[in-house]
């Protein structure tokens, strides 16, 4: 693997990366910084996704040569944490708090899910184990201060969020690859005529009392909504 490809195999140093200076400190002044090369990779991998963010790419973004760019992101996992605490900038963290830490941690999922969906390769870049950058560091605050009021332990709270994490990047990239498939108006239809005839056979008698139950709203964000709140709603803190 190049240098521009991936990370090396002990990954990222959260350290180097997050306690060092946004530039190199010697030479002379660039013209360009961290920030904007960052900025320039969340930019194209929003128009065109993850697979177009190559270091090359992004140098001829911000007017660079690709060597200068390692100074700032030695290869592309890093520039993916880079990408990953930037956008996650967007999120609030001063807002106060309810006080019902369900309520507070479905505000949360609803966040996440919304800047998820601004920024479609996110799931796919939050699969791979990512450092916690100052941004992100803010947000895991404010999830953590939510759950105050629960009786869970410290190790357990780190739990909750990383579950509703991984639930929400799980549903997110669920309904991307959904909307994309709804390109094909007869999709929908020809699924439900399949499973309407699957559970007419007789064999499957649990599928077929499933399908005659009432229907539930089946808007992405009515669906979202339903399986968060039983996730959380689910929640032990004993």
């Amino acid at each position: 693997m190049t240098r521009g490809d991936g990370a090396g195999a002990t990954g990222v140093d959260p350290q180097q990366l997050w306690l060092s200076p946004g530039r190199p400190a010697r030479g002379r002044k660039p013209s360009f910084s961290r920030e904007a090369i960052t900025a320039a990779a969340v930019a194209l991998a929003d128009a065109e996704g993850l697979e177009a963010v190559t270091m090359r790419r992004v140098a001829s973004q911000v007017g660079a040569g690709v060597m200068s760019l390692y100074s700032y992101a030695p290869d592309k996992d890093t520039l993916l944490e880079l990408m990953v605490d930037h956008v996650s900038g967007e999120l609030p963290t001063t807002e106060p708090l309810t006080g019902d830490w369900r309520t507070d941690l479905k505000a949360i999922g609803h966040l996440q899910r919304a800047l998820m969906l601004r920024h479609p390769w996110l799931p796919a870049a939050l699969s791979a184990r990512r450092t916690l950058g100052p941004h992100a560091l803010a947000f895991l605050e404010r999830a953590l201060a939510a759950l105050r009021p629960t009786r869970l332990d410290g190790a357990a709270k780190l739990e909750v969020f990383s579950m509703l994490t991984g639930f929400v990047a799980g549903h997110v990239g669920y309904e991307i690859s959904q909307a994309a498939a709804a390109d094909s108006p007869d999709r929908a239809a020809t699924e439900a005529r399949y499973l309407a005839t699957v559970a007419a056979d007789g064999h499957h008698p649990e599928l077929a009392e499933a399908l005659a139950a009432p229907g539930r709203p089946l808007t992405p964000d009515a669906t979202f909504t339903r399986f968060l709140d039983r996730l959380i709603d689910g929640l032990d803190t004993d």
